[in-house]
């Protein structure tokens, strides 16, 4: 028995055995069992709101069930038979962790037979005892009992549900890597085994809408942390919990990746649903500031949620402090362009970007300020210098200025462009530079 916490258990029965008067309470604890069982239910019911609110129609006669099983025992031991390796309660405790049933109400309902199985036992042995001097010897043996019963089945029971949480977390943890897997990586539609993966899995009815995103801290070291990423992966489902909205997620690649789903359309004949995307966008801003997400477009079916997938990389890519969650149809063509080309486009900058910038540099950014505003303004100069606070001739000595460097005149739509492009590049790659320089 030295798997099991009973040697304490042992000894207070050892204490009971030698009474004359326990067969006599023995034979009492066994013809009372219902009345007994029943309140027992009753004061578990009365002090521990989960079993009544609790939606799961096995719960209660499980209850019932397993308060015998406890009777059933005490009398078994009591009857002077040996202490067993207590498998009903592991299998309760089994039971319990399956349909995610709180620990904690079940060693409170422990508690509250503690307290009605002390009551009968100790009102059943003392009405044998004939002896007023053997009443305290005998309330302090059928004391010691009850502690110790309720102390092991607690301490088993505990031990089998955190053993069997585990077990069910790691099956969980492998299908859902094996999803993600499939969903992300692609498949073949002819690989039947797949295809059963995906069915058994829900994940090839008709008329539903997939969309992927993807969440890490500000700071991409903490993603390194497999407690810290797997505390954020269960933030996302905390967030998601009362939402309708289907979601799978794991962390994967140093991020927590979901793949959300839900109905597009109740049929044919009805109105779509609002883009699963956009919904889920919304309930992500409640994350709070320390965490970057992308999300992706909607896709119709598994087989574009790879494309999906890297829609949602490339959101994650230009969220920032400022638009910590973005949505990728939100982004700009120009932006993602931009980003997309990376150092490529930097490589391919005309031979007077240095002298340009450093001429800006210089003015303190005034250059490139200038070709903004006047951009922005629909190329209006008179705008454009409002809207700066200046004299249009300042404009204009600037233009000029920009001309000397590069021989393009900013007036011109041509021209503009490649000026703005070559500073969005500048810029993209700054920015770039700094979320490196943080990752590492």
């Amino acid at each position: 028995m030295s798997d099991y916490p009973t040697n304490s258990l042992e000894v207070a029965l050892k204490r009971l055995s030698d009474s004359p008067f326990l067969p006599a309470a023995v034979k009492h604890l066994a013809s009372n069992t219902a009345a007994i069982n029943a309140e027992l239910s009753k004061t578990v019911l009365a002090e521990i709101p989960a079993f009544s609110e609790s939606g799961n129609p096995d719960l209660l006669p499980d209850l019932a069930r397993h308060g015998a099983e406890h009777i059933k025992e005490i009398v078994r031991l009591l009857g002077g038979r040996p202490v067993g390796d207590f498998e009903f309660v592991r299998q309760y405790a089994r039971r319990r962790a399956e349909q995610h049933f709180p620990l904690e109400a079940t060693l409170h309902a422990y508690r509250c037979g503690h307290k009605v199985f002390s009551h009968w036992l100790r009102e059943a042995t003392l009405a044998g005892v004939s002896s007023a001097k053997a009443i305290p010897q005998m309330v302090a043996a059928v004391a010691d009992f009850t502690i110790e019963y309720t102390d092991a089945i607690s301490t088993i029971n505990t031990g089998a549900y955190v053993a069997h949480t585990r077990l069910l977390a790691d099956v969980a943890g492998d299908q859902r890597a094996q999803l993600l897997k499939i969903l992300l990586d692609g498949y073949d539609e002819s690989d039947g085994r797949v295809a059963k993966v995906l069915r058994d899995a829900g994940y090839l009815r008709t008329r539903q809408s997939f969309c992927v995103a993807l969440a890490r801290s500000v700071d991409p070291a903490e993603m390194l942390n497999p407690e810290r990423a797997r505390r954020l992966a269960e933030s996302i489902d905390n967030v998601m919990r009362r939402s309708p909205v289907r979601r799978l997620v794991d962390v994967r690649d140093n991020k927590v990746t979901t793949v959300f789903s839900d109905a597009r359309r109740a049929s044919g004949w009805t109105a779509p649903n609002t883009a699963l995307a956009e919904r889920v966008s919304a309930e992500l801003h409640s994350l709070g500031n320390a965490v970057l997400v992308g999300v992706s477009n909607d896709v119709p079916s598994t087989s574009q949620i790879p494309a999906a997938y890297k829609e949602a990389s490339l959101a994650l890519d230009l969220a920032d402090v400022t638009h910590r969650v973005v949505q990728f149809s939100d982004i700009p063509l120009r932006k993602s362009l931009l980003h997309l080309a990376g150092e490529n486009l930097h490589r391919m900058s005309p031979a007077w970007t240095s002298d340009f910038f450093a001429a800006d540099d210089k003015a303190g950014g005034d250059l490139v300020t200038t070709l903004r505003a006047y951009a922005d303004a629909d190329m209006n100069l008179l705008k454009a210098a409002e809207a700066l606070s200046l004299h249009p001739n300042t404009i204009y000595a600037r233009f000029q200025r920009i001309r000397d460097i590069t021989g393009l005149d900013a007036r011109s739509y041509h021209a503009l462009s490649e000026l703005l492009l070559v500073a969005d590049c500048r810029r993209n790659a700054s920015e770039n530079a700094k979320n490196w320089a943080r990752a590492h």
